[in-house]
């Protein structure tokens, strides 16, 4: 599998190869974001991304964008796409989400989303790089470095 990053500056690109997969179910309960780093930490994943997610929860933990903290929610919610960024040195994972009616929010996943009957997560790693997360002095946050291992 080739997959092709490219930053939002478009000043680095670069084509991203996968050569290991992973499926990972989350049971009733579990919490989202700490069972993905919990796998991510376990498997010792340098550089890994997800690939699809279904899958439901019944509490919500997402900061919107700009937000400084996220905004919590209970009910029944539907997990309508899970993507980002996953590495041992930091990941950064963004939901969308759908509640009974079909309102839909999204933002960065924190941890606090609690499974209500399963979630099924698929994720890619490459040997090839390592990703680290790292003040690059253009955002003030700490922003995804691709290096070559």
């Amino acid at each position: 599998m080739i997959i092709l990053l490219t930053s939002c500056t478009a000043t680095h690109t670069k084509i991203m190869h996968a050569d290991k997969s992973f499926a990972l179910r989350l049971m009733p309960g579990s919490d989202l974001r700490a069972g993905i780093e919990n796998f991510v930490k376990d498997k010792k994943i340098k550089a890994g991304w997800l690939v699809t997610c279904a899958g439901s929860l019944i509490n919500y933990n997402i900061r919107f964008a700009n937000s400084p903290a996220g905004t919590t929610g209970s009910g029944h919610f539907e997990i309508l796409s899970l993507s980002g960024i996953l590495s041992e040195n930091g990941s950064h994972i963004h939901i969308s989400i759908a509640d009974s009616l079909g309102h839909t929010i999204g933002g960065h996943l924190l941890e606090g989303c609690k499974i209500y009957t399963t979630t099924e997560i698929v994720f890619v790693e490459s040997s090839r790089y390592l990703f680290t997360r790292e003040d690059d002095g253009t955002s003030g946050y700490k922003e995804l470095q691709i290096k070559e291992q």
